[in-house]
């Protein structure tokens, strides 16, 4: 009987070999960590659909923050919950300079100096209808929504943002932010647009986190179709041409096929978001028994990796991050 001269095996054969022949690998600086604040004061409110994911009022961010930096987690990306009294249809509270974003990014900025603070552009935090833009006539409207997006960028920056994280998907508000921003003197504060993001069904515990869940209908009208990829790439192609730095895919697992499709035809900083369902389901599954939560939140961060993406945001930053620092 004759055998291969060629054997992968021979490059599987220990845990040497293995480690030397690697194509792809994770480090800290790879993840974004999610940051979900609140109003008040001591306050670290459990997320019950996002077991051991927390939102935490200022006074008690700091911790939270430390042990971040502790593991070389380098970025952090900012989401506020809005008490219902402060939400409208116009976005008023969005571009209020001393509102909780606003402050928020000033007291890491303040204390934390050497993080890279990006902070989410979106209106549905903010709307009484929890959608992403203004309602007329049941309609989410582009360009009034892209107006006030504009005005919400330039109020992070002035904040202090390192980076503005466009979530909205209105059409042409890449190319607004860049040219609001570059008029008001901060033409280095850049932007992560969400260029492919999709109508999907993967963010419900996100939507309880921030209590931003739609009030009618859905948001299938501005997020994309789960079934597209070609539009996904004439997305990033627009948001490249209207001056984004980074763009984004999201979700991820399920869109692995987008984010290595962006990675190939364009060359920019890819991000994906490995959002809050996915991170779910792994939890779930991890408390039932029925999978090693550790290994498979391994397994899927490095799979965003091979995919092509440069940069994961992901609710298992902290934790992941921990790991690898540890081996």
């Amino acid at each position: 009987m004759k055998y291969p001269k060629t054997r992968l095996r021979r490059n599987r054969k220990s845990s040497a070999i293995r480690d030397m022949v690697q194509e792809n690998r994770l480090h800290p600086s790879d993840f974004i960590a999610p940051i979900f604040i609140v109003e008040g004061k001591k306050q670290k409110e459990e997320i019950s659909s996002m077991p051991g994911y927390y939102r935490y009022s200022l006074d008690m961010l700091g911790r939270e923050l430390e042990e971040l930096i502790e593991v070389g987690i380098e970025s952090v990306l900012l989401f506020v919950k809005v008490p219902e009294s402060k939400k409208d249809n116009k976005g008023t509270e969005a571009i209020n300079d001393n509102g909780l974003m606003q402050k928020s990014v000033q007291f890491i900025k303040e204390n934390y100096p050497d993080l890279y603070v990006m902070t989410d552009v979106a209106m549905d935090p903010y709307s009484s209808y929890g959608h992403d833009g203004i309602v007329e006539d049941g309609e989410i409207v582009n360009d009034p929504s892209v107006e006030v997006l504009a005005k919400m960028a330039v109020s992070h920056a002035k904040a202090g943002a390192d980076m503005v994280a466009p979530s909205d998907m209105m059409d042409g508000r890449i190319g607004a932010m860049r040219k609001a921003m570059d008029d008001a003197g901060f033409e280095n504060t850049g932007i992560m647009a969400y260029s492919a993001k999709y109508a999907s069904s993967f963010y419900g515990p996100f939507r309880d986190a921030l209590d931003s869940a739609p009030g009618f209908g859905d948001k299938k009208t501005y997020q994309m179709n789960p079934a597209n990829l070609d539009e996904a790439l004439r997305e990033v192609e627009l948001d490249i041409s209207e001056g984004a730095d980074i763009v984004m895919v999201k979700p991820g697992m399920p869109y692995l096929d987008v984010v290595h499709a962006v990675k190939q035809n364009f060359n920019i900083p890819v991000s994906v978001y490995n959002v809050s369902g996915e991170y779910a389901m792994i939890k779930a599954a991890a408390e039932k028994g029925w999978l090693n939560e550790k290994e498979v939140m391994m397994e899927s961060l490095l799979a965003f990796k091979r995919a092509g993406a440069d940069l994961i945001a992901t609710y298992f930053a902290k934790e992941a991050a921990g790991l690898i620092i540890s081996q």
